[in-house]
């Protein structure tokens, strides 16, 4: 099944020679049971208190390709492991904002929720987060903006018309998939009876041809029958009167 779920979201501050995590929210914990532990060797970190320095890890060894603009988030980056993938940016004063998504996830969709984000973020928390916040300082202040965002864009069919289109071209091929099953399985049906059909029919024949040749071997037994019984009357007569008229003529 397409993986296409959202786990977290993230927000540095990128420094020389360090990446501090000013913010995180695991949104994969408010609906799968294991409140997001995975594979240990995942990109996700395996815990949920580890995610964070996994992402970070990856940001200090892949840095965004080129920092966005006063005001804005570019030089994005989507880096893949065997389970997730996880879509980064920063802008010019280095804060940095990443989501760790499912592979199947649209990176374009992630790279959408991550303006979204900033945007929202930086209005709020943006003084901060560009110079005086502490490590995790922003964790719990920033959750209702990053959970807000978070379950908008969790729902691609809602965000995303392309992710919806295709979710509907994947109905329409289902049901058609189904509707060409069920056809073929008619077809198979068809041909069954009609060979079921044919195997009746020459039965029908050659019982016809037996029953044919039946009533006249039946036929032609009661002939010789007719015959036999007839000459066997003849005989009788002869013996019979063959005495009486010689004594007759006498």
């Amino acid at each position: 099944m397409a993986d296409t779920k959202l786990r977290c979201a993230l927000v540095y501050r990128l420094e020389a020679g360090s990446t501090i995590v000013l913010a995180k929210y695991d949104h994969a914990s408010q609906y799968e049971s294991h409140g997001g532990a995975v594979d240990e060797t995942s990109l996700y970190g395996g815990k949920d208190k580890t995610y964070a320095e996994a992402v970070a890890k990856v940001i200090e060894n892949d840095p965004p390709g080129g920092l966005g603009e006063a005001g804005s988030i570019g030089g994005f980056k989507v880096v893949q492991s065997d389970q997730h993938q996880v879509v980064y940016g920063a802008d010019s004063d280095g804060v940095c904002m990443a989501v760790i998504t499912g592979l199947e996830y649209p990176s374009r969709v992630a790279i959408q929720m991550l303006q979204e984000l900033y945007t929202e973020f930086m209005e709020k928390f943006g003084a901060q987060a560009k110079s005086t916040a502490a490590e995790n300082a922003l964790t719990k202040k920033a959750k209702p903006v990053l959970s807000t965002v978070c379950k908008k864009f969790d729902d691609l069919d809602n965000v995303d018309k392309a992710s919806a289109l295709l979710g509907k071209v994947d109905v329409v091929k289902t049901q058609m998939q189904s509707n060409i099953s069920d056809m073929l399985k008619n077809t198979e049906q068809a041909e069954t009876l009609a060979e079921k059909s044919d195997q009746l029919n020459e039965q029908a024949s050659v019982f016809k041809r037996k029953s044919n040749d039946l009533r006249k071997q039946m036929a032609w037994k009661n002939l010789k029958m007719t015959l036999l019984l007839g000459g066997l009357v003849v005989v009788i007569l002869i013996v019979i009167l063959v005495p009486l008229i010689k004594r007759a003529k006498k």
